[in-house]
């Protein structure tokens, strides 16, 4: 619709430091998105144009604003190096920062890493990541697909090792689990649907310096 723009936000830990950047570009929400059961949440209206907000899993985010059924999103990286998919990323919001890495029992890692050649079960929720990794380093993995408790699987000896989101390693050490390798770093980014980016450039353009102006004044207060 011409005259409606669609953000989508992820349910979660990040919405709660999301929303202040958005109440500074002037993007309130009209109810307690944290509390309500709705998916679909009206925000203010910018030149004539109504603002609504998607509450939605972290993992579809991507999706719907790939398919164009939201025109902004936020999103972790995490995701958009998983899935790839055909969206602007103009700002790193700083927000939501922690890093995938590689990790598994202590005395494993203690051995030292897997040799070329060599193969190795692997737990993860990041296939695509895990895979390439793996044959980088010239190693066949058998990729298992967990959605959570990735900890669990090299206790019960179905995984030698895991590759997952790491934010203060508690987790990992409480589980005997250590960290081998660092992939990547991650934060939170604000995506955009490329159609809606040349279409609604004159009310997408303004939103995006309004939260680069957020998260540069949120750096300095830190």
């Amino acid at each position: 619709m011409a005259d409606m723009l669609t953000i989508a936000l992820s349910k979660g830990r990040i919405l709660e430091q999301t929303l202040p950047l958005l109440a500074y570009a002037n993007l309130t929400p009209s109810e307690d998105v944290q509390t309500t059961r709705k998916l679909m949440v009206d925000g203010p209206v910018i030149d004539g144009t109504q603002v609504r907000f998607l509450i939605i899993r972290a993992a579809d985010v991507c999706t719907y604003v790939e398919q164009g059924a939201a025109d902004m999103g936020i999103s972790g990286r995490d995701l958009l190096l998983e899935h790839r998919p055909h969206v602007y990323e103009p700002l790193d919001l700083k927000i939501g920062c922690c890093r995938i890495c590689v990790c598994g029992p202590k005395e494993l890692v203690e051995q030292g890493k897997p040799k070329a050649g060599s193969r190795i079960c692997v737990a993860t929720k990041y296939d695509n990541l895990a895979e390439q990794y793996y044959l980088s380093q010239g190693i066949q993995a058998e990729i298992i697909h967990l959605y959570g408790g990735m900890e669990l699987a090299p206790l019960v000896g179905m995984a030698e090792r895991i590759v997952d989101i790491v934010e203060t390693g508690s987790t990992l050490r409480a589980n005997g689990l250590v960290e081998e390798t660092t992939l990547y770093d991650i934060s939170s980014r604000l995506i955009v649907n490329p159609a809606s980016a040349a279409i609604k450039r004159s009310l997408i353009k303004p939103i995006i310096e309004q939260l680069r102006e957020a998260v540069q004044r949120r750096e300095t207060l830190v």
